[in-house]
């Protein structure tokens, strides 16, 4: 009853959007709509191409179809509603359905970042321990690694959630994105906030922030191992790194502007938000298969398989 008496003034959150031109709001639902099918098929294709090709069943490949999978699943917390509010002259989202969506953005956006650490870990082992790569990352490890990714981002929600819900929004119910991002929901609220702002600032910001940096630091450690070796394996292995650290740097960089310093003068930057939610997971499939040699073969076997036994039908 006490959480029902809270939000009892707010039973929905009015979006701002990305724009109020009709003529801009369609080009964005065209723009978008085609964005968010190439994230499902291109993750879908990764994630597929993983299961069923005995070439990518490895840890490397193991990681990189999970990462496609959370990829898929932030992607499709904001986006569907984003898109069809793009087609809405009122866009409204509940006080419930507020709360969901950014329960499941932290929830995925906090798994797929613990991924991206055990990804480092597993090049880590590949390169600076080769003749121990296969013991150490045995399947037991992996599945650690994949079950500790879901606990964290459960852990990282829940921990700012928890207190979210339980706040008392009086009235102001106008979000300045396109959807419910949790620094602007809880300025709405009519109680002082300052205690869960740091609470956001250390749990998203602070920790993405250091999450980071001991990333390129392990990174670094990789680099300066592989340029001491001279070999075919090594220009493979580079080639692994620079996807990885591409990849590392377009998940991290936009978190770490939105959240680390989320509560001053200025609202949260909307392309950082688009970049985050949509971009990203977008350019991950992208990244790893234009350079990776063995993913973009097992796409082409996947494909001739499908084609072909099209055509014996």
């Amino acid at each position: 009853m006490d959480l029902l008496n809270n939000r009892s003034s707010v039973s929905e959150f009015i979006l701002v959007g990305l724009s109020t031109s009709q003529e801009t709001q369609i080009f964005f639902f065209a723009i978008f709509f085609l964005v968010y099918v190439a994230i499902i098929v291109g993750n879908l294709l990764i994630v597929i191409s993983v299961i069923v090709d005995n070439h990518l069943h490895s840890p490397m490949y193991f990681f990189l179809a999970n990462l496609s999978f959370f990829d898929l699943c932030l992607s499709s917390t904001a986006t569907p509603k984003g898109i069809s509010d793009f087609l809405r002259k009122h866009k409204t989202i509940s006080w419930w359905g507020c709360m969901i969506q950014m329960f499941f953005m932290h929830f995925f956006g906090g798994g797929e970042m613990s991924l991206l650490i055990a990804m480092a870990i597993d090049r880590y082992v590949a390169i600076c321990k080769p003749l121990h790569y296969k013991t150490i990352m045995s399947h037991r490890v992996l599945t650690g690694f994949l079950l500790l990714s879901w606990v964290i981002g459960l852990i990282h929600s829940t921990s700012q959630m928890v207190f979210t819900v339980n706040l008392p929004f009086c009235g102001p119910n106008v979000l300045d994105s396109f959807f419910c991002d949790l620094p602007l929901v809880i300025k709405l609220a009519c109680t002082d906030t300052y205690t869960l702002e740091l609470l956001v600032i250390v749990n998203s910001g602070f920790l993405s922030l250091i999450c980071f940096i001991l990333l390129l630091i392990s990174y670094a450690v990789m680099l300066v191992t592989i340029w001491q070796r001279s070999s075919s394996a090594s220009s493979k292995a580079l080639s692994t790194l620079s996807a990885h650290i591409t990849v590392v740097t377009l998940s991290f960089g936009p978190a770490i502007f939105i959240y680390a310093f989320p509560f001053n003068s200025y609202s949260v930057d909307k392309f950082l938000s688009v970049f985050y939610s949509i971009i990203t997971p977008l350019l991950n499939p992208i990244i790893y298969t234009l350079r990776n040699q063995e993913m973009k073969a097992a796409i082409k076997r996947l494909s001739k398989h499908h084609i072909g036994a099209g055509l014996t039908h």
